[in-house]
């Protein structure tokens, strides 16, 4: 988000709270209150710009849902079913495969195309979404004469984060798979240590995938030098991951220590925090009137 936002050949960018996205698997209603507005002060601490980029909250803007379900229009089930992410989750939520779940993949078409958008920045694992944004984004267009755009995901050298567990993708949903940004360093340690290793000693092309999550947060964090240090000593004398874990803790808390402070900062007013939030709700629903108004007279419904 952030490279987006130094990227002086990108003139307009919106940034979204997908907190309507939450309610497609079980949640608290009380922790989706306080998480939502979390997220959005993680966005500003973390370095995101008001007047630069558009921090909004999904829910708020009510042009994500219609649009969505103008778009489930030229979107089969069968196709919907047949997403890997879908099954993913049903087989982790099997009591609640609800039509939300289904339809997720067609809100996010929303919250991308109701902009117009032609880059968005999302992990790797997001691509068959992608894939399902630009197929409605083709068949929206041959159908009715909309102008969408087929969108590419902008990739970074984070785009994947793994799982502390060894195998997956880090998620705030499994329990023991992240770090979180409002860790202290004795917390990322204890966090690390329950990470998978094995004897230290082998080769490195057939190391457990555990350690191979380790080194690359290893690289992400100290670079890829330190990663190929720790390769080496792999190959022979061994590693010792008690040592690495308390190097590779306090490479993450120097990262993540200014972003704290900011955000400590940024709790500490809330009106500003307000203001952000209403004035962002505002600006995108300004965009998703007139993308709304383009569709409906297309489709025959103004």
């Amino acid at each position: 988000m952030l490279a987006l936002q130094d990227d002086p050949d990108i003139h307009k960018l919106l940034f979204m709270v997908a907190d309507a996205h939450t309610i497609t698997t079980p949640y608290d209603v009380e922790e989706l209150k306080t998480n939502r507005r979390e997220v959005l002060i993680d966005y500003l601490a973390a370095g995101l710009d008001p007047e630069r980029s558009v921090l909004f909250l999904q829910s708020m803007v009510p042009g994500h849902y219609e649009l969505a379900f103008l778009f489930s229009s030229v979107v089969s089930i069968a196709r919907m079913q047949h997403l890997p992410t879908f099954k993913d989750k049903v087989k982790q939520y099997p009591e609640h495969a609800t039509m939300a779940l289904l339809n997720y993949p067609v809100l996010m078409s929303a919250d991308i195309l109701l902009y117009k958008a032609n880059l968005v920045p999302v992990g790797i694992d997001q691509e068959p979404h992608l894939e399902v944004t630009r197929q409605i984004a083709r068949k929206m267009n041959e159908a009715y004469g909309t102008d969408f755009p087929e969108p590419t995901r902008f990739a970074t050298k984070g785009e994947y984060v793994p799982s502390l567990q060894g195998t997956g993708k880090m998620s705030k949903s499994v329990e023991g798979s992240y770090i979180s940004l409002t860790d202290s360093q004795a917390e990322i340690l204890e966090r690390l240590k329950a990470a998978p290793t094995d004897g230290g000693t082998g080769s490195a092309q057939n190391m457990p995938q555990g350690v191979k999550n380790l080194l690359q947060f290893v690289e992400l964090f100290s670079g890829a030098d330190k990663r190929a240090e720790y390769e080496s000593q792999y190959e022979a004398a061994g590693i010792r991951y008690g040592d690495l874990k308390k190097e590779l803790a306090a490479s993450i808390f120097a990262e993540l220590e200014p972003l704290q402070e900011r955000r400590n900062e940024l709790i500490a007013n809330p009106k500003y925090v307000d203001e952000v939030i209403e004035s962002g709700a505002a600006k995108a629903q300004a965009v998703a009137r007139e993308t709304l108004n383009q569709v409906k007279e297309k489709m025959g419904l103004a």
